[in-house]
């Protein structure tokens, strides 16, 4: 016998004993002590049950058979429950651990996740990035030279938890290790990202991306996609929307792949949205939302600045869906200032 299992017995004789002779709250009290102790030393309830019965045999012999009888059928009750608590703390321990990486790597995302939004005198940009739940599969990168101009980028990693977050870093790191000159091509920046996404990716994960660069020079927005969601662009003296859409295969795929790149001219007030699919899949019951409803939303919130507009459209679609968010949600607004 185990040392504790003697001073266990000892000690539970005694308020066995009490109790026994006096229903007293004292030996109720001291026998949830006895409770934490078990669990403590890890002794079954089946073995609990055994010692119980020992002790009381020894407290009233004279105790009737039909009681003792019945500690048989207690203990078959006990053993089988004792195997699914055990089974049931061995899943509660690995489900413990699980969220723990989570926690981990959503602590990791926001570190890749940029901490404030670009502030470039030429742009009045508007950002709002909500994960569905702690990881999220989206994200967006920035890369600002205020002489030059701003490039952005957004991508949807299909794949959530660790494995996205470990994706993320990667991609922010080889984005910031490409050359200045790279980074104002989004042509010739999708291609590099390709061949490492290619080389370094599972073939079960695929990465969407679309990547933009804001010229203030010349006031052009020259982008490229990776199967990305088409965002937005808005000409203000047509007071129009038209659709941004950038063919080219998801990155990853093959490393052989090469991406078109678009070009258009803003004027003063002109804007550029980009967005993930979380904010075009909203639903409203059943039904997706239509994509000419996202940008009735943006007009009317355009009086406001870029930032209080996507605000506005996150909280409009939000209340559409109960406040329940079932994808990650980007929506990036680019409009010229000057």
């Amino acid at each position: 016998m185990r040392l504790t299992d003697h001073k266990l017995q000892l000690s539970y004789k005694r308020i066995l004993k009490e109790f026994l002779e006096e229903q007293s709250e004292e030996s109720l009290y001291e026998a949830q002590k006895i409770s934490k102790f078990l669990l403590e030393q890890q002794i079954s309830p089946e073995e609990f049950v055994s010692i119980h019965f020992k002790l009381l045999t020894e407290l009233l012999p004279t105790i009737d058979k039909k009681v003792k009888d019945s500690f048989d059928l207690l203990l078959e009750v006990m053993m089988g429950y004792g195997l699914a608590y055990q089974e049931h703390q061995i899943l509660r321990n690995r489900q413990q651990e699980l969220e723990l990486e989570i926690d981990v790597a959503a602590s990791m995302q926001q570190t890749l996740m940029p901490q404030e939004k670009p502030k470039a005198h030429f742009l009045d940009i508007g950002v709002v990035s909500v994960p569905a739940k702690k990881m999220s599969g989206d994200y967006y990168h920035y890369v600002h030279d205020d002489n030059r101009g701003l490039g952005m980028a957004i991508a949807d990693i299909i794949g959530k938890g660790v494995p996205a977050a470990l994706c993320m870093s990667m991609i922010k790191y080889a984005m910031d290790s490409l050359p200045s000159e790279q980074q104002l091509e989004p042509s010739v920046l999708l291609g590099n990202l390709n061949r490492v996404v290619e080389q370094n990716v599972d073939d079960s994960m695929f990465i969407t991306m679309m990547y933009g660069y804001y010229n203030r020079t010349t006031s052009d927005f020259h982008y490229s996609g990776a199967g990305h969601e088409p965002g937005f662009f808005y000409n203000e003296k047509e007071d129009s929307f038209e659709e941004l859409r950038a063919k080219g295969l998801v990155l990853g795929v093959s490393r052989k792949t090469t991406y078109r790149e678009y070009i258009r001219h803003l004027e003063i007030g002109d804007f550029v949205v980009l967005l993930s699919d979380g904010v075009t899949e909203c639903r409203i019951g059943d039904e997706f939302i239509e994509r000419e409803e996202i940008t009735n939303l943006i007009r009317k919130y355009m009086h406001l600045s870029a930032q209080e507009m996507v605000d506005h459209v996150y909280e409009e679609l939000m209340k559409l869906q109960d406040f329940t968010l079932r994808d990650d949600f980007t929506l990036i607004i680019l409009r010229r200032k000057v």
